[in-house]
């Protein structure tokens, strides 16, 4: 196996490994995948170590200079293994510190209010996926639904988290599900406009309507998936898997959403969910690869 010498970023650098910790702190993915390697390669070269120390005796030839040659040769491949695909510890590691990012991001989720604002960008799409899909994954698993079908009804009635119900001040209500605080709702609730439909047609028109508030998202996902099991009108949306049409059809039955339309942009949206999730898979992957925008994506 021929090497190279390594530069001063060598993976088994713990200075090097402080400074790249320092940049996943600051939410950049190229870090995360930089630090993963990292970490694939101290435990790589660890790995030889051991295996070395493990001999039963030394050989002929053995003495300090050789134990320094043979050290500086384990770091040289394990250099080389952590990169590419390596070991596929890395791959891994990647999964878990960005899924631990966007359960962290989660309890921080900025309200934006009311009005009109334009479309999030593909790469706002895919953090606030990020941030939703393991709540959205965990409720999806309760309601036995596809967890596609929830991540794009929150994007769907928040306008991919831009327009969260919020209080004065900006303070979140962390409502992503657009659940609104009717006379048996004894909760916390913020007032925000949102569209209505008639149920004679016509256009939608701006309303100011209550919203229940929730002290964080997860108790939000909770009080959704009580809400669609514990009432009988939306009993018909519980385990439709990926039948994003039945599901958003028994809702729109059920009274949760005037929109005429509704089944139709949540399937829309849907797939635009599963093309931004395919992209950023992808992009886990092969971190260099450029981004795409997903086909027929509803704002």
């Amino acid at each position: 196996m021929s090497s190279q010498p390594v530069g001063p970023t060598y993976y088994a650098d713990f200075a090097g490994l402080e400074g790249l910790k320092r940049d996943v702190k600051a939410d950049d993915s190229h870090s995360i995948r930089a630090v993963a390697q990292q970490f694939e390669s101290l435990f790589t070269n660890m790995m030889l170590k051991a295996m070395r120390e493990a001999k039963l005796s030394q050989g002929l030839g053995d003495s300090q200079q050789s134990d320094l040659y043979e050290d500086m040769y384990d770091q040289q491949i394990a250099l080389k293994l952590s990169q590419g695909k390596g070991l596929g510890l890395a791959d891994m590691l990647v999964q878990q510190l960005t899924r631990n990012r966007a359960a962290k991001a989660a309890d921080t989720l900025p309200a934006s209010g009311s009005g009109s604002a334009p479309p999030a960008p593909p790469a706002n799409r895919i953090g606030f996926i990020r941030m939703i899909e393991p709540y959205a994954e965990r409720a999806a698993g309760q309601l036995g639904v596809s967890s596609d079908t929830l991540i794009a009804q929150a994007a769907l009635e928040t306008g991919w988290g831009q327009h969260v119900p919020a209080a004065s001040g900006d303070t979140s209500s962390f409502n992503l599900f657009g659940v609104k605080a009717g006379g048996s709702w004894n909760g916390d609730a913020v007032t925000s406009l949102t569209s209505e439909y008639d149920a004679a047609g016509g256009p939608a028109r701006s309303v100011s309507q209550p919203f229940r508030a929730y002290a964080s998202v997860q108790q939000g996902v909770n009080d959704y998936v009580t809400l669609l099991q514990r009432h009988s009108r939306y009993s018909q949306a519980l385990g439709t898997g990926d039948d994003v049409g039945a599901f958003g059809g028994a809702l729109a039955r059920g009274g949760y959403a005037t929109d005429p339309d509704y089944v139709q942009k949540l399937q829309a949206t849907v797939a635009s969910v599963k093309a931004l999730r395919a992209t950023d898979t992808a992009t886990l992957k092969n971190p260099a690869a450029p981004p795409t925008t997903a086909p027929g994506e509803i704002s």
